[in-house]
């Protein structure tokens, strides 16, 4: 007997059944595929599907970066900024601060 899916389970039904395919491709090709994507304001991922010829979700997303931070991650980045590792709200806004004057600084460079 098929056990019944949780309703709020159900919107996730098709995702589950979808198959992830992994390219190992020329690093050149790669890369081109990656600055498409970013020209178009899309995810590698949907800009492969619209080479394809796939239907891509419009749905607009919510643009952000993420990098994994491992627990010695915040140790080190805790010690960088004088904070507790178990701080990582302050950690996370001390690191917003960095990338943003980073970005800053590299902008003015290229101004000069």
């Amino acid at each position: 007997m098929a056990r019944k899916i949780p309703e709020k389970w159900q919107s996730s039904v098709k995702a589950i059944k979808a198959v992830q395919v992994a390219f190992d491709m020329d690093e050149k090709i790669q890369l081109s595929i990656r600055k498409q994507a970013l020209d178009a304001g899309l995810s590698p991922s949907d800009q492969i599907r619209d080479i394809l010829g796939l239907p891509i979700n419009k749905r607009p997303k919510r643009p952000r970066l993420t990098v994994s931070l491992a627990p010695s991650d915040y140790q080190l980045l805790a010690e960088k900024y004088q904070l507790l590792a178990e701080d990582q709200l302050e950690i996370k806004k001390k690191l917003m601060d960095d990338l943003i004057n980073h970005i800053n600084f590299s902008n003015n460079e290229e101004n000069d």
